[in-house]
């Protein structure tokens, strides 16, 4: 587990790819309970360690992700997300480039429980939440476009599911049009930004990572570290 920072308040990790945020019928290990081990091996503590979710990530996204360490923290930063003031923008590698260069994208989504699938519904659906995202295509390469994606709400699959409606799914997104990735690649999304406000500070704070060293990212290495920089 890769930790940018902690202090008494708020972990700021990276999550790896298909590693699920918290317990599920898989049994794999997740990565509230490795937080919670990460907290209680280095600071020697007994019994349970409080560690707040505030956020998920798809079990197959990976990137940056914040915890809180208290429960005054966990109800701030809860409210922040709320409030919209929790900045999270991704990098997702598209198959084809949509028709407009950039956008914003809105639609309700129903969530099926049982094929664990997104589906985009009429606004009166009963169940329907709002999905807001916006996007700019920052490069392409060949059949592939590199995609900014600044999450304005966060639903479940919801980039996955904003993005094939544009008939240009996420690379290696077998759910949602894109399964054309050889064996053995991960989906092409991935978190790479987190901009808030510190819960007890007040202080503006921003956190980065890269996506992983590996041929699904190499083709567009320069653009993302341009826009990193």
């Amino acid at each position: 587990m890769q930790v940018i920072y902690e202090d008494n308040h708020i972990l700021v990790v990276v999550k790896p790819q298909n590693v699920p945020v918290m317990a599920d019928s898989s049994k794999d290990k997740d990565m509230l309970t490795l937080c919670k081990e990460y907290i209680k091996e280095k600071a020697d503590k007994p019994g349970n360690v409080y560690l707040g979710l505030l956020h998920r990530l798809d079990r197959p996204t990976g990137g940056v992700m914040v915890f809180a360490k208290t429960s005054k923290a966990a109800g701030r930063i809860s409210e922040a997300i709320r409030e919209g003031e929790v900045e999270k923008n991704y990098f997702a590698i598209l198959l084809g480039a949509p028709r407009e260069r950039q956008g914003k994208l809105t639609h309700y989504l129903l969530k099926d429980e049982k094929a664990n699938t997104v589906n985009i519904v009429p606004m009166s659906t009963e169940g329907a939440k709002k999905a807001m995202l916006e996007y700019w295509i920052a490069g392409e390469y060949k059949q592939l476009s590199l995609a900014r994606i600044k999450l304005i709400t966060g639903r479940t699959h919801q980039i996955r599911v904003q993005m094939n409606s544009l008939k240009t799914p996420i690379l290696g997104d077998i759910k949602y049009g894109g399964d054309t990735m050889p064996k053995g690649f991960n989906l092409a999304l991935w978190a790479y930004e987190l901009k808030f406000y510190h819960p007890v500070t007040k202080v503006k704070m921003v956190f980065r990572c890269y996506p992983p060293e590996s041929k699904t990212w190499e083709v567009f290495g320069t653009v993302i570290k341009s826009i990193m920089m």
